[in-house]
């Protein structure tokens, strides 16, 4: 993350980020960072759909594809960037090896990140393996950076 802030602080850009199943790992590991305060304009953590649509992403998307899709990861994604008015926004949702009971659609391991950046969608569909919830989020974590890390 040291590589990534110091990147964000070189290029003049600020980062967003709104997280759901990844309850602020991404926000938590950037402010782990000297210079954090440079870099990150505003992070949310949207466990429920009611605030994942009050920061913007459309309800017709999650009953389409449902809260556990790449559409609604994109959705996120734009919208944050576009409520904080950041340069990058980062959309985190799916699941970490369990069931949801409010949302039963999508594999109960997979994980949905967007992030969009220059007008382009930069997506990940990662598979979670690991034991414990840590240990995924962790694991979300380090795809994340090397995404990052690929076009900053």
């Amino acid at each position: 993350m040291q590589d990534i802030v110091s990147r964000l602080r070189k290029l003049h850009l600020r980062i967003s980020t709104m997280e759901s199943c990844t309850g602020g790992a991404i926000a938590n590991a950037i402010t782990s960072i000297e210079g954090a305060s440079d870099v990150l304009e505003f992070s949310a953590v949207t466990y429920c759909n009611a605030f994942k649509i009050k920061l913007g992403v459309n309800e017709e998307t999650i009953n389409k594809y449902s809260v556990y899709s790449m559409e609604v990861a994109r959705e996120m994604a734009y919208n944050i960037k576009k409520y904080a008015g950041s340069d990058i926004g980062i959309g985190i949702t799916g699941k970490l090896k369990r069931k949801d009971k409010n949302n039963p659609q999508g594999e109960d391991n997979k994980v949905y990140v967007s992030i969009y950046y220059n007008g382009i969608y930069n997506d990940l569909e990662i598979t979670v393996t690991k034991d414990t919830r840590s240990e995924n989020k962790e694991y979300i974590l380090n795809k994340i950076l090397d995404k990052l890390i690929s076009f900053l």
